[in-house]
């Protein structure tokens, strides 16, 4: 344990007056103490608390009888209170006047002269030694950059806030270079700093800590969808819009531009969505695809002696009775030319009516309909042929078989267009029996693929 104890001398000053038998003794007290007019005697001046920066590097102030210790921050300290009465009360005597009884009311003499002060104090008007403030009265040899710092019987010339010595100047501390004080950026100015924070960041309160400015919530840049990140943010669009050159605004996208095949017939842009048209004839059908409407189911316009076909885009109506004479009607869509009229000998015996239709550009070569023998003769050959309606050949005929034949599509057609085809059974056998059979196709090629 450290202790240490330092004793104020007590310094007696004797009067003696001239007119009057009478003693004054006066106290004076020795450096690290002053005068208590209360308690009268000498106490501790407390210079850890008067005198700035007692103590460097990192040392502790503890004050002690007379002066002050600069001890480490881990120092334990115990102060002996009776050591230190002892102390003060040997550092001063109470002042002793003695009267002669015939003049028991006469002050003592005025002693100022007498009283003999340390340098840096004066005598005050209660015959007491005081400091002298030198940096009140000017009698101080500061500098004008300095800061006067009055002591007990002295003064300090020190450096403003922010500046250090370097010899007798005081120069601007940088405190950027210092361990860090700002967050972001430092910014050093005479005796002082501030800090900056880098864009998209504020701030704190304590002016050194910076902050994400959450612009999504300050004042949304984005026209549409604001995203805040750290330091920034982002701005993104709604469907079918997309983010202009300048990032924030949002731009139409024009989804017919971007792809030809997004709608089956025709693309119709509109702001932020599109949408899909078919041609007439036709419905849309899952938003983009073009579906066939059935005229003959929904507005059926054909007279009572017309049958109605529907086709790829339309309709058609045709009649009932398609026969032409000689032909009679004998069943639905069949004529057969009678065999007791001489002329029906050289005609076919019976022409089938059938309608069918095609998608325009149909890919070639492609199967579209298969003709078949409905009655089969033992004994006899079926020969198939295109008779008429392929002057342009488009067509091909194809026997599968001894009573059925394939018409082929070789050439794509496009609508939209009818084509009339022939197609011609001929039964022969060994009695040179002869005979034929007509099927009238009617090919209806709608006008779009679809």
């Amino acid at each position: 344990m450290l202790t240490a104890m330092f004793l104020a001398a007590l310094v007696l000053i004797t009067v003696h007056s001239q007119e009057t038998e009478e003693t004054i003794t006066y106290t004076q007290c020795t450096d690290g103490y002053e005068w208590d007019p209360v308690r009268q005697r000498c106490k501790d001046i407390d210079e850890c608390e008067i005198v700035p920066d007692a103590c460097k590097g990192g040392m502790k102030c503890v004050n002690h009888y007379g002066g002050y210790l600069c001890l480490p921050r881990t120092a334990q300290i115990i102060v002996n209170e009776r050591e230190e009465a002892a102390a003060e009360s040997t550092s001063g005597r109470n002042n002793v006047i003695r009267r002669t009884p015939a003049d028991p009311q006469r002050a003592p003499p005025n002693p100022t002269h007498q009283i003999q002060c340390a340098a840096g104090y004066e005598q005050s008007d209660h015959n007491v030694c005081q400091d002298i403030d030198e940096c009140a009265t000017g009698a101080h040899n500061c500098r004008a950059d300095q800061v006067c710092v009055n002591l007990r019987g002295s003064f300090s010339c020190q450096c403003p806030a922010g500046y250090q010595k370097r010899g007798d100047q005081c120069v601007d501390i940088d405190e950027c270079t210092l361990p860090p004080y700002c967050h972001h950026r430092c910014v050093n100015t005479p005796g002082s700093y501030y800090c900056q924070c880098n864009a998209g960041f504020q701030l704190a309160a304590n002016n050194h800590t910076c902050v994400d400015i959450n612009e999504c919530d300050a004042n949304n840049p984005c026209a549409q969808q604001c995203y805040n990140i750290l330091g920034s943010f982002i701005c993104q669009c709604n469907p079918g819009f997309e983010l202009s050159s300048d990032r924030i605004n949002c731009e139409d996208t024009d989804e017919c531009r971007t792809s030809s095949y997004i709608c089956q017939y025709q693309c119709v842009n509109e702001p932020g969505k599109f949408s899909c048209v078919c041609p007439e004839g036709y419905q849309v059908v899952g938003g983009r695809t073009c579906q066939d409407i059935n005229e003959c189911e929904t507005t059926n316009e054909c007279r009572e002696d017309e049958i109605c076909w529907n086709y790829h885009g339309g309709f058609r109506c045709y009649p009932r009775n398609p026969c032409q004479e000689p032909y009679v009607l004998t069943s639905e869509n069949r004529c057969v030319c009678p065999v007791s009229n001489a002329i029906c000998r050289e005609l076919p015996y019976s022409v089938v009516y059938k309608y069918m239709s095609i998608r325009s550009d149909r890919t070639v070569p492609s199967d579209i309909f298969q003709i078949q023998a409905t009655t089969i003769y033992p004994n006899t050959i079926n020969t198939f042929r295109i008779k008429s309606g392929n002057e342009n050949g488009e067509f091909y005929l194809r026997q599968t078989s001894a009573v059925s034949a394939m018409l082929v599509l070789v050439k794509s057609l496009s609508g939209p267009r009818e084509h009339i085809v022939d197609l011609e059974m001929l039964t022969v056998n060994s009695l040179n029996y002869r005979t034929s059979s007509v099927l009238r196709l009617t090919i209806i090629v709608g006008p779009y693929a679809f």
